[in-house]
C-alpha cells in the first residue's frame, strides 16, 4: 500500500498560521558556521539580528500547492560582529526559542542576501521574508 498523504488546504493554512505566530514580534538572526541539526544548539557567531512586527506575517494563502505567508513588517538594525553569514535562525520573542533555522546564500538559500560578507557597524535589513511550505 503506497504512503501517499495529500494535505488540504485548510490544514496547512492552519500549520503555517501557527508557524508564523510564533515569529511575530520574534527576531531573524544571521549566524556563521554550519546551520545545526533538527533541535541542535545554535552555533557560530550571531552577525545581525532583526526583528519581526507583532503583526508582520499576515493571513497564509494556498496556491499551486503551497501555502506562503509573507512578513510586512521587519525592521532594520546594525551589524554586531563581522563575518561571514552561514545560516539564520527565527526565534520567538523571548529571543530563546527557536522557531526554525535555514540556509543562507546569494541564490537558492532559503534565506538570500545580496551578501553573504558582514562587517560590524554596517547596517542590515530585509526588505521581505516569506514563508512557503508544501501541501504534499
Amino acid at each position: 500500500m503506497a504512503n501517499n498523504p495529500e494535505f488540504y488546504d485548510a490544514t496547512v493554512i492552519a500549520d503555517v498560521a501557527a508557524a508564523v505566530a510564533l515569529a511575530n514580534s520574534g527576531f531573524i538572526a544571521i549566524y556563521s558556521g554550519a546551520q545545526p541539526a533538527l533541535n541542535g544548539v545554535l552555533t557560530g557567531t550571531q552577525l545581525a539580528e532583526v526583528t519581526f512586527g507583532a503583526t508582520a506575517f499576515g493571513a497564509p494563502a494556498a496556491a499551486a500547492g503551497t501555502v506562503t505567508a509573507a512578513a510586512n513588517a521587519i525592521t532594520s538594525g546594525t551589524i554586531a560582529n563581522s563575518g561571514t553569514a552561514g545560516y539564520f535562525a527565527i526565534l520567538k520573542s523571548d529571543n530563546a526559542t527557536v522557531v526554525m533555522t535555514g540556509s543562507v546564500g546569494t541564490a537558492g538559500a532559503d534565506l538570500n542576501l545580496s551578501s553573504l560578507v558582514f562587517v560590524a557597524g554596517a547596517s542590515f535589513g530585509l526588505t521581505a521574508f516569506t514563508w512557503s511550505q508544501p501541501q504534499n
